[in-house]
């Protein structure tokens, strides 16, 4: 198992890994990801500002993360428990429908927490969609908390409830 820096090249194996994830939780009933997000030019941001991870398993791509220093804008309005001037963010954590439930989200998140550590942010921010109960499991896990919700209207109705946990330095 190998997490690097994702590239141009992985653009598309990138996208077929949300599609699939997205095709995936509709047909759980849970509307989190849709044909707008993550689109292919959100995908090709994260790659060029260097923000985007992937997992690579056997010599196939099977997972992505993104960490940024970008707040988005309607974070603003979130009661972060961390007052935090220098927060990294975590954002598309996706497995390949096929490896999920295998510990490779619990490996992306070990290396999005080492990564904090090691670059000395004091907390990470996340956002998981309200009605995906099993992520926000995964999270408050890892303890993470919640502390918040926030709306993306062009993905659901549904509020998105933010999660922070502090950085062990």
């Amino acid at each position: 198992m190998i997490i690097s820096r994702a590239d141009t090249a992985d653009l598309e194996t990138l996208h077929t890994l949300t599609r699939a994830c997205a095709e995936d939780l509709i047909g759980k009933g849970i509307f989190q990801w849709n044909d707008y997000y993550p689109s292919t030019e959100i995908l090709a941001t994260d790659i060029a500002r260097q923000e985007l991870w992937k997992l690579v398993y056997e010599g196939q791509l099977i997972g992505m993360i993104v960490l940024t220093t970008l707040e988005d804008a309607v974070y603003t309005t979130v009661q972060w428990p961390l007052a935090d001037p220098n927060p990294l963010y975590i954002h598309r954590l996706a497995v390949q429908p096929a490896f999920q439930g295998k510990g490779f989200a619990q490996k992306l998140m070990d290396f999005a927490e080492t990564h904090a550590s090691d670059q000395q942010y004091s907390s990470l921010r996340l956002d998981t969609f309200s009605m995906n109960k099993r992520n926000q499991r995964f999270y408050e896990q890892r303890g993470y908390q919640q502390c918040g919700l926030i709306y993306f209207a062009k993905q659901s109705e549904h509020p998105f409830y933010c999660y922070q946990k502090a950085v062990d330095v």
